[in-house]
């Protein structure tokens, strides 16, 4: 504790000296500041074209002030590189901005993020990562990027994705936070990302946030093994996220035709159009090929890999276990909230009062694979005007289904083909439905009684 008072002192005296002067801080000695750790206080804006670091393991707080750090180069803006907590408030992150499909930030190497929290693989416990009133835009590469895997950046999105993590769980706290204009230089980079690839879970809270024009997905959470994702939000906002493969561009590199569907035997899978390749980006272009027995093809398919507000993908013995209330989730190029369990543990959600209109795809989405259980409470809210199905409720394989949507409004979904709620259990397990309130478009059932 004494050790950790003299370097508070140390930083205070640095910025009230700064401060006196009416000078902007400069870059070198905010970096001096995180050297010390403890609190950091920033006392004016900071300019910046290298990377502020901090390699300590003891919890570091930074006080913003309402202050900017601005970053001219594509490169991460803060970065805490050994698993220490991390605790930021009243602080803008800016990058350089102007990315896209077409201008990329990740040509000449790792594209830049705004805040990045490394988990080092002999962590232990939590590692906690607590933001207030921070706000980040600008950068080519995920505004927010918590990583408990040994890939970093090549770790992979899903509960499927590749490497392995410490024993850590991960916790991250927003309240009052920001992220815009940030994933639109490289693919798949998302507002806020976390990686927990070890047997830790994933405990997530928002209150009062907003992720808007995000690359990819506004929030994705990947828990890759043993664990659960434990999600809480509070007037969580993601608007009009995931459109770094830009259909307005990417759409004419696709073949023509961009889908095929043949009786067995009539078509070889030689004949299927090759994958894309000179296009801005070819990792945005999805090739799905299913086969007949005889090798023949039954289907293929091509099509953009557009993301969606919130994302949750957990794989391995846990579950999600999530909350809503007061949520807009409005105009994102997928689904809207996109939950997915593949392994033994269960889905219980919670939405109240969640508003989900003009998702390209299904507002939203719960779908579990293993041998769990879909539990799901909807009240109030709505899905209007989605290009998908407004409700969709999943359940593959030996778990049961329970989903009860109470005085909510489905209208207009499915390009108009008017499926308001999708529920299905397709295995050995039961299903019930239970519906009331203004469902003006139809429901489908599949194994589901209502």
């Amino acid at each position: 504790m004494k050790k950790f008072l003299s370097a508070s002192v140390s930083v205070f005296a640095l910025v009230s000296v700064a401060h006196a002067s009416g000078h902007a801080m400069s870059a070198t000695d905010l970096q001096a500041a995180l050297d010390a750790g403890g609190v950091v206080v920033v006392t004016g804006p900071v300019a910046t074209d290298a990377t502020l670091t901090y390699a300590g393991i003891e919890p570091l707080m930074i006080i913003g002030n309402g202050n900017t750090i601005s970053m001219s180069a594509d490169a991460d803006i803060l970065a805490v590189t050994n698993g220490a907590d991390l605790t930021v408030t009243g602080l803008t992150l800016a990058g350089p901005s102007g990315f896209s499909i077409e201008n990329r930030g990740d040509l000449d190497g790792r594209a830049g993020r705004g805040i990045f929290v490394g988990v080092p693989a002999d962590k232990t416990g939590t590692v906690s990562v607590s933001l207030s009133d921070v706000t980040v835009s600008g950068v080519a590469n995920h505004g927010i990027h918590v990583s408990d895997c040994n890939l970093a950046d090549a770790c992979g999105s899903g509960g499927g994705g590749a490497g392995e993590g410490s024993a850590a769980s991960i916790s991250v706290m927003l309240s009052g936070v920001t992220v815009s204009d940030a994933g639109n230089g490289k693919f798949d980079a998302d507002g806020l990302r976390v990686d927990e690839r070890g047997e830790g879970s994933i405990t997530f809270v928002a209150a009062n946030s907003t992720f808007v024009n995000v690359g990819a997905d506004g929030i994705e959470l990947d828990e890759g093994q043993a664990g659960d994702v434990i999600a809480t939000a509070l007037a969580l906002t993601t608007v009009t996220n995931g459109n770094y493969c830009d259909p307005a561009i990417m759409d004419a590199f696709l073949p023509d035709p961009d889908e095929g569907e043949f009786e067995e035997g009539a078509f070889a899978e030689a004949d299927v159009p090759p994958a894309v390749e000179g296009s801005p980006d070819d990792s945005c272009i999805e090739r799905e090929v299913d086969l007949y027995d005889d090798g023949s093809v039954e289907e293929f398919a091509f099509g953009l890999d557009l993301d969606d507000g919130f994302d949750i993908d957990e794989a391995g013995p846990g579950s999600i276990h999530a909350a809503f209330i007061l949520g807009d989730i409005t105009g994102n190029l997928d689904e809207g909230l996109d939950f997915d369990e593949e392994d033994a543990g269960d889905i219980r959600i919670s939405l109240n009062a969640l508003t989900a209109d003009g998702n390209r795809d299904d507002a939203v989405k719960l779908s579990e694979e293993g041998d769990g259980d879909v539990t799901t409470d909807v009240i109030g809210g709505g899905v209007t005007g989605n290009g998908g199905k407004g409700y969709v409720f999943e359940e593959a394989d030996g778990g049961n289904l329970f989903a009860s949507v109470k005085n909510s409004v489905a209208q207009g979904n499915d390009d108009s083909d008017e499926t308001g709620i999708e529920a299905v259990q397709e295995d050995d397990g039961e299903g019930l439905l239970f519906v009331s309130g203004d469902i003006a478009d139809g429901v489908d059932l599949d194994g589901v009684t209502r």
